[in-house]
């Protein structure tokens, strides 16, 4: 009795559950029959647009293990004989390119070796020019030189002849006799002092004797001798600094009581210029 009642529970909740799932199935079924109805009356309105459809394997969306094995690009030799040009390009670009920079490297340097044989050589230019340059000075400071003694010279020897009387005396002598007296030489003594160690200068000794013709001319040339001795043997007077000369018996132009008097006339002449030169 038990178990009878407990198969009519389950058959009661049975059967309760399907009712209640019957309206739930209707609406369902409504719903996928609208929306079926509406899909073939879209469909019917506006075809879509197919997907392309490809079997290769790099552009499928599906590659498989049979496309990966088939597809030529799977070869090693596909790929070897593909590739071959580019590397033997590639290879080209390289030799190309080392022989490029190897030409580059041996311009480079040829051209610091002929920059540096330039450098040199401008170098030894400039040592030249600067030899030259102070040459051309010494020539120039040299010739200088040259044209100041020359022109040094020039007025020496225009100033030979211009000497001038500084002293004068008068040494007499008696008739026929031609040693100096004591006044004599005093008088040679104080012009012939001051010359020692003097230069532009020159001694002028004239003498006049009595008599005519050669006889008073060689008279006055003894006693002439006798005053130029003197000065040579006493003072060191320098022979060629002497002009000597025997006038005879030449009557003196100042006092003509004096004609016939014996006298020796001495004179001491300068050349200013040449003095100053010389110093």
């Amino acid at each position: 009795m038990k178990s009878h009642m407990m198969k009519s529970h389950w058959f009661l909740a049975l059967l309760l559950s399907s009712l209640l799932a019957l309206p739930a199935l209707a609406q369902s079924n409504s719903t996928s029959s609208a929306s079926q109805t509406a899909s073939s009356s879209s469909s019917e309105a506006v075809e879509p647009i197919p997907s392309p459809v490809t079997n290769d394997f790099w552009d499928g969306d599906d590659p498989n293990l049979v496309n990966l094995v088939t597809h030529p690009f799977a070869s090693k030799k596909y790929v070897q004989r593909l590739t071959r040009p580019i590397k033997d390009r590639l290879n080209e670009l390289e030799e190309i390119n080392s022989s490029d920079s190897t030409a580059i490297k041996d311009i480079d340097a040829r051209s610091q070796h002929g920059i540096q044989l330039a450098s040199e050589k401008s170098n030894v230019a400039d040592q030249h020019a600067s030899d030259a340059a102070n040459r051309a000075q010494l020539a120039q400071t040299a010739a200088t030189g040259a044209s100041a003694r020359v022109s040094t010279a020039e007025q020496m020897v225009g100033s030979l002849d211009q000497y001038k009387t500084n002293a004068q005396t008068e040494i007499l002598f008696r008739p026929g006799q031609t040693v100096l007296s004591k006044q004599a030489k005093d008088a040679l003594d104080q012009m012939a002092a001051p010359l020692k160690d003097q230069r532009s200068y020159v001694i002028e000794v004239r003498g006049y004797s009595v008599g005519s013709g050669q006889s008073a001319i060689a008279a006055s040339q003894k006693i002439a001798d006798s005053v130029v001795r003197y000065l040579v043997l006493t003072h060191n007077i320098p022979v060629y600094r002497i002009y000597t000369l025997g006038m005879g018996n030449v009557p003196a132009s100042d006092d003509t009581s004096r004609h016939a008097r014996t006298r020796v006339e001495v004179s001491l002449l300068r050349n200013d210029l040449m003095s100053s030169a010389q110093r």
